[in-house]
């Protein structure tokens, strides 16, 4: 039995295997008397003091967004200064086709919700959710097809990915932070201040700019700013290679080690707490709420509109060219998958609609129905589209190269 969970875990379908078992619990724990124990969960008083101005009560869903999602960022800032330097952004090259794309699936899905919600000032705080792409799940599923698809589509969609959390990581800094203190804002000031002293005289010990970071959050939580940036922040200033050992990277090495405690715990974790949806007084008309509607059809028709269509205009216009061994139904298929917005999407959601208040109360199922139920068709229609495309030529299998190197997350 322990070699059997072994060989699953190695493999990149795992992840959003994981997140699916994840969310059908949770599905199940909301619709069934387990309520109770799923409530209780959720709504458990965790608090943090240290001294007394510093002092941190939430219920445990919050430790989860907040906290666990910080070391998310974390570890997401850590990849995409890694891809930046010496990876599949360190190049021109490499970054117009994903760049070009992620830019067409943000912005098209984002008008799309607009356009529908029009009218209503509250449901317009949404308007991000289907902007976002759960690539731990679009991963996984291309990962399920093998050598069916060419290699160079992974390598296409991890760019892209890198480019699409680079995007939620700018609107949240810009339109999902609240009121801000300006004294917590100054003792964030400082942390980053602190941090760059240390990258600056070559310290590589981990644990000084863990420590530094630490606290970086918590002035940060405190400062109205979204905590989770404070991961984004703290990845920047970790070394990528040590000046004393070039066959040693203290930025790869908390990669790697995070690498299995976001995959297999923060995300199916975050996954559960947050897709808990109570059908109990809902209808198959509730889907017809301009807020799901919105975010619905933005990740199925968004973002196959914004990402396949702005990455054939970029190719016909000859500034990209598509990547090796795919065709343009390969691409379409891969457009189609990044509407699984899931994670990202109903973390956004949350940050929209929470703490709003008002008729935002209203929202907080709807638009969780929304973002599952567009998921789940962009997640089958994008392995349909895959499924029977036909490769210009044999291509590589996409488990085989997971081998080389541990899988990459994102949600």
């Amino acid at each position: 039995m322990l070699e059997m969970i072994k060989e699953f875990l190695k493999k990149e379908s795992s992840v959003g295997i994981l997140l699916m078992v994840a969310t059908l619990l949770a599905l199940v724990f909301a619709n069934t008397p387990l309520h109770v124990i799923y409530d209780f969960f959720l709504e458990t008083p965790l608090e943090i003091r240290l001294g007394r101005h510093i002092h941190i009560a939430k219920p445990l869903l919050l430790w989860i967004n907040d906290g666990l999602m910080a070391v998310f960022f974390f570890f997401i800032g850590l990849e995409v200064k890694r891809e930046v330097l010496v990876g599949q952004l360190s190049t021109r090259e490499q970054v117009i086709l994903p760049g070009i794309a992620a830019l067409g699936g943000m912005v098209v899905p984002a008008l799309i919700y607009i356009l529908i919600n029009i009218g209503d000032a509250t449901a317009l705080n949404g308007w991000a959710i289907p902007a976002a792409t759960d690539i731990a799940f679009a991963l996984g599923i291309l990962a399920l097809l093998g050598s069916r698809v060419p290699a160079s589509l992974k390598i296409f969609l991890l760019a892209l990915a890198i480019m699409d959390d680079l995007g939620a990581i700018v609107i949240i800094a810009l339109f999902y932070s609240g009121d801000l203190s300006t004294w917590m804002l100054v003792l964030a000031a400082i942390c980053l201040i602190v941090l760059t002293v240390l990258n600056r005289r070559g310290v590589e010990s981990t644990a000084p700019y863990l420590w530094v970071g630490a606290f970086l959050w918590i002035f940060v939580l405190k400062s109205g700013v979204h905590a989770t940036l404070a991961g984004v922040a703290l990845a920047l200033f970790i070394p990528m290679q040590s000046r004393k050992d070039p066959n040693f990277s203290p930025l790869k090495s908390i990669e790697h080690g995070l690498h299995p405690w976001v995959n297999y715990l923060i995300l199916p974790v975050f996954a559960f707490a947050n897709a808990g949806i109570s059908f109990s007084d809902m209808g198959i008309g509730d889907l017809f709420h301009p807020v799901p509607m919105g975010i619905m059809l933005g990740l199925v028709v968004g973002k196959l509109v914004g990402v396949y269509g702005f990455s054939m205009a970029a190719i016909k216009m000859g500034l990209a060219e598509l990547p090796e061994k795919a065709t343009p139904r390969h691409l379409l298929g891969v457009a189609v998958l990044c509407g699984v917005g899931f994670t990202m999407s109903l973390f956004i959601g949350g940050l929209a609609f929470e703490h709003t208040g008002g008729d935002a109360v209203s929202y907080l199922s709807t638009h969780r129905l929304g973002i599952l139920t567009g998921s789940l068709i962009a997640g089958i229609a994008g392995y349909m589209i895959l499924l029977l495309a036909k490769p210009k030529s044999e291509g590589i299998a996409v488990e085989k190269i997971v081998d080389k190197e541990p899988p990459t997350s994102w949600g």
